[in-house]
């Protein structure tokens, strides 16, 4: 090969070679272009944020544990407040019913007896112990008077009128004992028995009241208006105390968004705001009721190591002035902005 054609065929090489590092350089230099024009004239659109529906959930369980005999309800069924919802029988809480019935039924004769003071027969029995012992006391006085004319005349000796006196004042005494027993009688039992005994009445009233107070567990009924999202044991199964038997869903539908830090200069408790509910295609205000601080977990990160800071995030609920047909839990709700 002659050294023309080398050299002609390194000349067509090196054009391709510039050619193609041209191209490049202007596809480079057109990219470049673009994206400083998209970067000077394009504007990044609002973030979208986007809650959905909630509402508040009542766990319904009663301090009776026993057996479900029967449930009036199901799961998606609508009931308004003081429906029945549920019967549980207890054997053991109606065992404890009698015995604190008969313990009170105790109790209150207890009481009475007490009330009616001493019987009868003990308190005739005491008058008549004590009119013996006036009569005694009275004998034994006109022996001793009688003893002690005689010793001034000189016709007894003195130890004869020292033994009388000696009856007399022993009569005496028997009588005053005599009279203080029958108005014992008389008087009945001592204060402190009968407090004792209307406190041993109320405690057994204690003790019925406890038990009527579990029995009224018995049936269950609806504390609200709602729907009854979902029932957890099913008819003969056992439940303990405080179980949950049943979930109700509360007629009082809101919706939850989270939220930037930095849009909270708009947004104030009572503040109105426009959304749009995707599910059922319309559009509506409701009214803010509840701004809450979701904690450092939930912080929004800067993008840049200077110049920026992190945004708290904070939870918001709104709910419709007037209630939304068909507005449901768990639907998306999207946030349109303040309404005006």
């Amino acid at each position: 090969m002659s050294s023309a054609n080398l050299n002609n065929d390194s000349l067509e090489v090196s054009k391709k070679d510039r050619l193609l590092i041209t191209t490049l350089v202007i596809i480079i230099l057109v990219i470049a272009a673009m994206a400083v024009a998209g970067f000077l004239f394009l504007k990044q659109g609002p973030d979208t944020i986007q809650g959905q529906g909630d509402a508040t959930e009542v766990r319904i369980s009663g301090k009776l544990p026993g057996r479900v005999t029967d449930i009036y309800v199901e799961e998606g069924v609508h009931v308004k407040a003081g429906d029945t919802l549920v019967h549980i029988h207890s054997t053991l809480a109606e065992a404890k019913l009698m015995q604190a019935e008969a313990m009170q039924q105790a109790a209150n004769a207890t009481d009475k007896k007490v009330d009616a003071g001493t019987r009868s027969q003990i308190i005739s029995a005491a008058r008549d112990l004590w009119t013996q012992a006036q009569a005694a006391a009275g004998i034994t006085k006109k022996t001793y008077d009688r003893l002690q004319n005689l010793y001034a005349k000189g016709v007894v000796s003195e130890q004869k009128r020292d033994e009388a006196k000696a009856a007399y004042d022993a009569a005496v005494a028997g009588e005053a004992a005599a009279k203080s027993q029958y108005e014992l009688a008389v008087s009945g039992a001592q204060k402190e028995d009968k407090e004792a005994a209307q406190a041993m009445v109320n405690v057994a009233k204690g003790g019925v009241k406890e038990v009527d107070a579990l029995l009224e567990d018995q049936y269950l009924t609806a504390p609200c208006d709602g729907i009854i999202t979902e029932i957890y044991p099913n008819v003969s199964e056992l439940i303990a105390t405080g179980a949950p038997i049943m979930s109700l869903q509360k007629d009082d539908h809101w919706a939850v968004f989270n939220v930037r830090e930095t849009m909270l200069k708009d947004l104030s408790l009572g503040t109105k705001v426009k959304v749009y509910i995707p599910a059922l295609d319309i559009h509506t205000d409701l009214k803010i009721f509840y701004i809450k601080d979701l904690g450092t977990y939930a912080n929004w990160q800067a993008t840049k190591s200077t110049g920026d800071y992190d945004a708290r995030t904070f939870q918001i609920k709104a709910r419709p002035e007037s209630p939304i047909k068909g507005f449901r839990p768990g639907m998306s709700v999207i946030y349109e902005g303040v309404s005006k």
